[in-house]
C-alpha cells in the first residue's frame, strides 16, 4: 500500500530534506511513529537539521497505517509548508528547483552574510516567506547575539519553500539599507570590492582663499567670497591657529557648555569641528585640573587632520594646555596610562581606547572627565564607539558604581537618520536608540541662526539622468560561455553536492571536502579553488563592463590571466586559461571600436563638457562604487579627447589586499599628493573619481560639482555626499541606468524630511525621548546580562591536524601551536618553514609587541598568515585559521573555524621558555 507514494518519495527526497524541519510536523510523528523514532528524529536534529530529516523520511517510507500519505500532506500544509505541499501533491518539483541556484549562493556567502545583516530589522520584511515559528525563534536566538540570530534566519531562508523568498530577501536588505549584504546576492549596489573597508563620508570644502593653507586639508571656518577677515568670534581664524566661533555654532554647543550629554548634528562643513575646539576649551576652564579630555576620530586620516588642528588651536590660545594624540600601532609603542596622565587632551582613534581598557591601562571611563566622539552614527554594534559605550552605560546602570563620576558625552554628526525606517514613529525611535547609546537627553541643532547658516553652507541642486543600457553586447554572451565551461569542468572533477556537511561551533554547516585517498582530496580541493577563483574575475569583469569599457574589463582580466601564468600555473589553471586565450581575439576586436560606448559614458562626457563650458573652472568629485571603477574611468578620461584635460586623480582607501588594478590602495602620503594636485590653481586636477572607502572627515576643498555614478546608499550618506558640494550654485548629479536606484535617491531624499521632523518632535518632547531612551538602554543592559550568563563551551583536549583550506596539504599539529597575549597564534614547529614559503611584508609594523616581518604562503598560494619578531626572538609563524581546515587525528572529522576564539580544541599558553631554536 502506497507503494507509489513511498518511491516518489524517496526519488525527490533531494528536495524535501534540504527544506523540512522534522520537529515542526511533530503532531504527525506523534501519530504515526513509534516514541522511540520520534525522540531519536528529534534528538538528531538538535546536531543536524538535514540528518533528521533523512531519517524521518526514511521512517516515513516504512508506514503502512491507513491515510499516512494524505495526513503528512495536511501536516505540511498546516505548518506553512505550502509550497512543498503543492510539490509533493503534484510530484511537480520545478518551483523549487528554480530556487536552487539562489540556497547555493546563500549558502557560499553565509560566513560573510551573517556578520552584514540585521536579523530583527529584516524580521519587519520577510513574514512572508518565513513561518510565524521561525521568526519568535529568531527572535528568542537574537538574545544571545546578532550572529546567532544571523544564522538562525539565513539557515531559515535557506530552508523556506516560498518561490520568492530570494526576492523578499533582497527587497528587505534594500528597504534596510545594508547594502553590503545586499552586494553579496547581486554586485548592484553602492560599495568597495575591499571587505573590511567602510562608508565614505569625504568633506569638500568652498573657498577661494589659497594663501593661507600650507598642509594638506583646509580645517575651521573658511571664509565666503564676499567676507572680510573677521574681528570679532562670529569670524574664524583670529590669529595663528586659533579659530572663533560663529553664532550658530555657539548655538550648537550650548547644551555642552551647559554640561548635559549632548549629541550635535549639524551639516557637513558649517565647522563642527570648530565647535568641538571651543568646547574643549571651555570645559578645561570650568573643570581646571580635574578635566582630562578625549577626542575621537574614526579613522586615521581624520585623526591626524584633527590632531594638528588641535595643536595649533591651543598652541595659540594656550601653549600651556597639553595634547597628544594616539593613533594606529602608536597604541602598542606609547603607554595609554603615560599619554593620560601627563595630558589634558588627547586626541584618539577609538579602538586605541579599547584596547587600553581592555589591558587595564585605563581602569575606567571615570578616569576623563569628557568624551568628544566624531562621527557619533557609528555608535552601533560591534564599533569601537559602541563598545566603548557600552562599557560606560553598564557603569552607570550598576549598583556598584560607588560614585564615581562618568564623563560628558558628545557626539558629532551630519545625520542621526540611522537605521531603517517607514515612517517618523520608526526613525524616532532609531534615533532615541542612538542616543540611548551615547547616553545623550539633548540633539542639538540650528533654530536661531539659520540665516547665517545658510550664508555659509549652502546645499547643491539635485539632478537625476536616467540612461539607457546596452542593447546588444557581446561581451557579455561570449564571458557567460567561458563561466558556463568553468562550471561545467568544475562538476566533472567533483560533485559538489555530496560534499560532507560538518557542524561548526556557532556557524551552521559548512561544506567540508572529506576523501579517503588525502592526495586525490588535495588535488581536487585545488581545482575547485581555481574554479572559484576564476568565476569571481569574470564576474568582476562583467561588472566593470557594465559601468565602464569593454576595453576595461578586457584590460582587468588579462591582468589576472597574465598574474597566473607567471606564478606557475598547473594543469587545471592551463585549462582555465586556454579558455581566455581561444576567446582574446574576438574579445580584443570587440573592445576596440567592435561595438557601441557604453551609453552612460556618453552621458557621463557630456555633462562634464556643459559643465566645464559653462565654468572652465570647475571643480568635481565624481564618487564610484569599486576602485577598478575608479582606475577605469581615470584611463578614459585620460585617454578621452575633450576629457584629459581635467587630469583626473583617484582617491580610495588604504586597502588590505591586492586589486588587479588599483595595487593595494593608497598610504596617507600618497592621498596628500592627489589632494594637493586637486586644490591647486594652476590646473593641475580637475577632478577627483572617488571611492567609498575614502575615510570619513577628510577635507576637499574648492568642490562644485559632485557626480554619483551608479552611487547611492542610505540616509547618512546620501547627506554626507551631497554636501561636499559647498558653493552657491553646485551641483550633485545622479548619473544611472536603473530607475530603482534614481527612485532610492529619490526616497532617501523623503526620508531625510522625515529625520528632521522626528528630531523637532523628539526636541518638543523631551519627557517622551528620555522614557525611550530609558527603555532602550535597560532593555540592552538585560540582552548583555544574558550574553555574559552563557557559559562558555569547553575546549576539548587532544591532536588535531592543520590542513591547508586550498589544497589540503599539512601544516601543523595544534600541539605544536601557542597563545600569546590571548590573540596570537604561533606555531612552535620550525619545519613548518619547508611546507610553506615567505616573502617579504609589504607594510611590516608592530602590533602588541610583535614587528610584522614576512607573509606566509602555503606552496599552493593560499595566504596562511605571517612570520613576525617578539622581543629577541625571530622569525615566529603566526597563523590565521581562517586559512585551514581542522582535521582530529582520532576521529579524522573536518571542521572548519572562521576566528580562534571559536575553536574547540585547547591550546596552551606561549612562554619563553617554549622557544628551544
Amino acid at each position: 500500500m502506497y507503494e507509489l507514494e513511498k518511491s516518489n518519495l524517496q526519488r525527490c527526497s533531494k528536495y524535501v530534506i534540504p527544506i523540512l524541519r522534522p520537529s515542526y510536523v511533530k503532531g504527525f510523528m506523534t501519530t504515526y511513529l513509534q516514541p522511540e523514532v520520534s525522540e531519536r528524529i528529534l534528538s538528531e536534529e538538535s546536531k543536524s537539521v538535514t540528518a533528521a530529516a533523512q531519517v524521518f523520511l526514511d521512517q516515513v517510507c516504512l508506514l503502512d497505517a491507513l491515510g499516512w500519505y494524505q495526513a503528512l500532506l495536511d501536516a505540511l500544509e498546516a505548518e506553512d509548508y505550502k509550497g512543498l505541499c503543492e510539490a509533493l501533491k503534484g510530484w511537480d518539483f520545478q518551483t523549487l528547483e528554480s530556487t536552487k541556484l539562489h540556497r547555493v549562493l546563500l549558502d557560499r556567502i553565509e560566513p560573510r552574510f551573517t556578520k552584514l545583516i540585521k536579523p530583527r530589522d529584516l524580521l519587519l520584511h520577510l513574514g512572508d516567506c518565513l513561518r510565524k515559528r521561525e521568526c519568535e525563534e529568531i527572535l528568542a536566538v537574537s538574545y544571545i547575539g546578532p550572529i546567532a540570530a544571523a544564522e538562525r534566519l539565513t539557515d531559515c531562508l535557506k530552508r523556506s519553500d516560498k518561490q520568492n523568498w530570494f526576492k523578499l530577501l533582497k527587497s528587505a536588505l534594500y528597504s534596510c539599507e545594508l547594502t553590503e549584504a545586499l552586494q553579496l546576492l547581486e554586485p548592484d549596489t553602492v560599495g568597495d570590492e575591499e571587505e573590511g573597508d567602510t562608508v565614505m563620508t569625504v568633506s569638500f570644502q568652498y573657498t577661494e582663499q589659497s594663501d593661507d593653507d600650507d598642509g594638506m586639508l583646509m580645517s575651521g571656518n573658511p571664509l565666503t567670497p564676499s567676507e572680510t577677515p573677521p574681528t570679532s568670534a562670529t569670524g574664524e581664524k583670529s590669529r595663528g591657529g586659533e579659530k572663533k566661533m560663529r553664532e550658530y555654532q555657539r548655538e550648537l554647543a550650548e547644551p555642552v557648555f551647559q554640561g548635559k550629554n549632548t549629541v550635535i548634528c549639524a551639516p557637513t562643513g558649517c565647522g563642527k569641528t570648530v565647535v568641538a575646539l571651543a568646547i574643549c576649551e571651555q570645559h578645561l576652564k570650568v573643570k581646571g585640573k580635574g578635566a582630562k579630555v578625549v577626542f575621537m576620530a574614526t579613522k586615521v586620516d581624520v585623526f591626524n587632520q584633527q590632531y594638528k588642528l588641535f595643536q595649533e588651536h591651543f598652541q595659540e590660545k594656550d601653549p600651556d594646555i597639553r595634547i597628544d594624540g594616539l593613533c594606529g600601532n602608536q597604541g602598542d609603542q606609547l603607554s595609554m596610562k603615560v599619554v593620560m596622565e601627563n595630558n589634558d587632551i588627547i586626541v584618539l582613534t577609538p579602538q586605541i581606547l579599547v584596547n587600553a581598557m581592555a589591558q587595564g591601562e585605563v581602569p575606567s571611563l571615570s578616569c576623563f572627565s569628557l568624551l568628544i566622539l566624531d562621527e557619533c552614527h557609528n555608535t552601533t554594534g560591534k564599533h569601537p564607539y559602541n563598545i566603548i559605550m557600552t562599557s560606560y552605560l553598564d557603569a552607570k546602570l550598576s549598583t556598584e558604581q560607588n560614585g564615581q563620576h562618568l564623563p560628558q558625552i558628545v557626539g558629532l554628526t551630519a545625520s542621526v537618520g540611522i537605521g531603517s525606517f517607514k515612517n517618523q514613529s520608526e526613525a524616532e525611535n532609531n534615533i532615541c536608540q542612538l542616543c540611548a547609546s551615547l547616553d545623550s537627553r539633548i540633539i542639538s541643532t540650528i533654530h536661531t541662526n539659520t540665516d547665517e547658516l545658510q550664508s555659509y553652507v549652502h546645499t547643491p541642486d539635485k539632478e537625476f539622468f536616467l540612461v539607457q543600457k546596452r542593447h546588444i553586447d557581446p561581451f557579455i554572451r561570449i564571458i557567460h560561455d567561458i563561466m558556463a565551461k568553468i562550471e561545467g569542468l568544475a562538476k566533472t572533477v567533483y560533485n559538489i553536492e555530496s560534499l560532507s556537511s560538518i557542524e561548526n561551533r556557532d556557524y551552521g554547516s559548512q561544506k567540508v571536502l572529506q576523501l579517503k585517498d588525502q592526495e586525490e582530496e588535495s588535488r581536487v580541493c585545488r581545482a575547485l579553488y581555481n574554479y572559484t577563483e576564476h568565476l569571481r574575475k569574470y564576474n568582476d569583469a562583467l561588472i566593470i563592463n557594465e559601468d565602464a569599457r569593454t576595453k576595461d574589463a578586457l584590460e582587468y582580466l588579462s591582468s589576472f590571466i597574465q598574474q597566473v601564468k607567471n606564478a606557475g600555473h598547473d594543469e587545471t589553471e592551463r585549462q582555465l586559461t586556454a579558455y581566455f586565450d581561444g576567446q582574446q581575439g574576438v574579445l580584443r576586436g570587440l573592445s576596440s571600436g567592435g561595438q557601441k560606448e557604453n551609453p552612460k559614458l556618453d552621458m557621463l562626457q557630456y555633462i562634464l563638457e556643459e559643465q566645464y563650458r559653462q565654468n572652465d573652472e570647475t571643480k568635481s568629485v565624481l564618487f564610484v562604487r569599486t576602485r577598478a571603477l575608479a582606475d577605469a574611468l581615470k584611463s578614459w578620461m585620460e585617454e578621452s579627447d575633450s576629457l584629459k584635460f581635467l587630469k583626473p586623480g583617484v582617491l580610495i582607501g588604504r586597502g588590505r589586499k591586492s586589486s588587479q588594478l588599483t595595487g593595494s590602495g593608497m598610504t596617507l602620503n600618497s592621498k596628500k599628493g592627489v589632494l594637493d594636485s586637486f586644490k591647486s590653481f594652476d590646473n593641475q586636477s580637475k577632478i577627483l573619481i572617488a571611492t567609498s572607502v575614502a575615510d570619513e572627515g577628510i577635507d576637499i576643498p574648492q568642490c562644485n560639482l559632485v557626480l554619483m555614478y551608479e552611487y547611492v546608499g542610505n540616509v547618512v550618506k546620501m547627506v554626507q555626499v551631497r554636501g561636499r558640494g559647498r558653493a552657491q550654485g553646485s551641483k550633485c548629479i545622479l548619473v544611472s541606468d536603473k530607475k530603482d536606484r534614481i527612485d532610492k535617491e529619490k526616497h532617501n531624499m523623503e526620508k531625510e524630511k522625515i529625520v528632521e521632523r522626528a528630531i523637532r518632535n523628539l526636541q518638543d518632547t523631551p519627557t517622551e525621548m528620555l522614557r525611550k531612551m530609558e527603555v532602550f538602554q535597560r532593555g540592552d543592559k538585560v540582552c548583555r546580562d544574558m550574553v555574559k550568563m552563557v557559559p562558555e563551551r569547553p575546549r576539548t583536549e587532544g591532536s588535531y591536524q592543520l590542513l591547508c583550506s586550498k589544497c589540503k596539504k599539512h601544516s601543523c599539529y595544534t600541539d605544536d601551536i601557542r597563545v600569546l597575549q590571548d590573540s596570537h597564534h604561533i606555531v612552535l614547529d620550525p619545519t613548518l618553514f619547508s611546507r610553506a614559503r615567505t616573502e617579504p611584508h609589504p607594510k611590516p609594523k608592530g602590533f602588541m609587541g610583535l614587528v610584522k616581518t614576512r607573509k606566509l604562503f602555503c606552496h599552493c598560494g593560499l595566504d596562511w598568515g605571517i612570520v613576525a619578531s617578539y622581543l629577541s626572538i625571530q622569525n615566529l609563524p603566526v597563523l590565521k585559521i581562517e586559512s585551514f581546515v581542522v582535521k582530529n587525528c582520532v576521529t579524522e572529522q573536518q571542521r572548519y573555524y572562521r576566528k580562534w576564539r571559536d575553536v574547540t580544541f585547547s591550546m596552551k599558553t606561549f612562554e619563553l621558555t617554549d622557544i628551544t631554536w
